[in-house]
């Protein structure tokens, strides 16, 4: 039997796939090591010219042997997360065992909507999922989740169900127009989002009081409630953070849960960043009172070190998951369907959903729960030595203890120099760290995820600032 032209060459893949793998290795060696810059931003046209990317586009050529020379300059003008002074963002630094399972993925492209198109990646994502509500303190017979492709997706399939359980008609007759979902005004940009793409519009978002360090006032959830009564509208949910992406702070979920329960109103907890110290035994306290939500969204690619996108949405109760989509697709579907397995599409907004799951497995599979647990542990505790080694220099200021590996500082009190001082480390490329408001005012922040940051790295990042805040004279 002759091959066709496209059949897939073993030869071809094999010579680059060792290309990239002796290119993509001996990167994030160069990053651990600190001998490349953190993070690289060439103009667009420089990387257009210098990728080839319009000529490339038009007329091909980029083979096996050219491949190698293409990645590496590709590597070249973008961020290293495994680098030490990669601090800006929310991103793990990946581990092996995960850029294993995107290396599976990229070449056999299973799938985990449909049982019949990834057997392996759904029953993979099931027990995966399971061992989530597990860790969260729900019975998986009673409980459900589904993998999604990030946070976002996942806030809205949570407020989907909030939807669902409040006004059941809406999937058919439209979203009530008197529905409102209570949350503190710094809750993640996603969860607005969702309100607007649930039709309610951004003015549906009841802004709850908060504390001078923008966590819920549990004290004032009964104004709250008043002012939407008043308002003439329906609580449809109330959203806390667990942990808070600014601040990297935790919600009294215990309180929040009490009023809550007492009022009838759906608790979604977006534990995208912090539910994963449900894995280290001295920080797990942290989301007490996390298994009394009605919905938590987890995501694996912030802290389980696994590669983007590998999110979590689970609900208490099966039911209102299962109630979340209402889909008919007749090349999908059919009367009396009794297939093996699990089909994960009636849970999930994509239909072409990727075998994700395999990221966090083999994640786990390779190090353990415990040794993830361990890795947790350790980014929160050195991020609390930062704080102190921080804490200790004159002119520098931390607004809080960190709960997290999420911490806001600044060097002097003028906002716009935290933000000219930012700008200057990202142009020298040695650091990369970000900003955030809290109560108005502006600080820088850092996020430490990748292994290789150490006491060092901050005292060096110290001494970056002073002398960027000298230039700015």
């Amino acid at each position: 039997m002759l091959l066709q032209r496209d059949t897939w060459s073993k030869a071809e893949y094999e010579q680059a796939a060792h290309a990239a793998i002796e290119r993509l290795a001996s990167h994030v060696d160069s990053s651990q090591r600190g001998e490349r810059p953190a993070v690289a931003q060439p103009s667009i046209e420089d990387n257009i010219e210098a990728l080839e990317l319009r000529s490339l586009i038009r007329g091909g050529g980029l083979d096996s042997r050219r491949f190698s020379d293409f990645l590496g300059d590709y590597l070249e003008r973008t961020t290293r997360l495994h680098h030490p002074g990669s601090l800006a963002h929310q991103v793990a630094s990946p581990d092996i065992p995960a850029a294993l399972a995107d290396l599976i993925h990229g070449a056999i492209n299973d799938t985990a909507a449909i049982y019949e198109m990834g057997a392996a990646g759904a029953t993979i994502e099931l027990v995966v999922l399971e061992w989530m509500l597990e860790k969260v303190g729900w019975s998986p017979d009673r409980s459900a989740g589904v993998l999604t492709h990030g946070g976002s997706l996942a806030n809205l399939t949570a407020l989907l169900a909030a939807r669902a359980r409040v006004a059941p008609d809406a999937w058919e007759q439209g979203t009530p127009a008197d529905l409102a979902v209570l949350a503190p005004p710094s809750v993640h940009y996603s969860v607005r989002r969702a309100v607007s793409i649930l039709g309610l519009g951004e003015r549906a978002v009841c802004e709850l009081e908060v504390d001078e360090l923008e966590r819920i006032r549990v004290d004032r959830l009964g104004d709250a409630l008043e002012r939407v009564r008043a308002d003439g509208r329906r609580p449809m949910a109330l959203v806390a953070a667990s942990c808070a992406t600014a601040t990297g702070l935790h919600d009294d979920l215990n309180g929040i849960a009490d009023f809550c329960e007492r009022n009838g109103i759906w608790l979604h907890t977006d534990a995208a960043h912090g539910a994963s110290a449900l894995l280290s035994p001295k920080h797990r306290e942290l989301l007490d009172g996390i298994d009394r939500s009605d919905s938590v969204i987890w995501d694996a690619h912030k802290m389980l070190r696994t590669s983007s996108l590998c999110a979590a949405v689970l609900m208490r109760s099966g039911a209102d998951l299962m109630g979340a989509f209402h889909q008919k697709a007749s090349y999908l579907f059919y009367d009396d369907q009794d297939s093996e397995g699990v089909d994960f599409i009636g849970r999930a907004f994509e239909c072409t959903k990727g075998a994700i799951g395999m990221k966090l497995f083999l994640n786990l599979a390779w190090r353990g729960e415990h040794g993830l647990g361990a890795y947790v542990g350790d980014c929160y505790d050195k991020t609390l030595r930062f704080h102190e080694l921080i804490s200790a220099r004159p002119g520098f200021e931390c607004p809080y203890s960190p709960e997290s590996n999420i911490l806001c500082f600044r060097y002097g009190r003028d906002g716009s120099r935290q933000v000219a001082i930012r700008e200057h480390l990202i142009a020298q490329g040695e650091f990369h760290i970000s900003s955030a408001e809290i109560g108005g005012e502006r600080y820088l922040r850092i996020v430490p995820t990748a292994p290789a940051t150490d006491d060092e790295t901050i005292e060096r990042l110290l001494d970056a600032i002073e002398e960027a805040d000298r230039g700015l004279d």
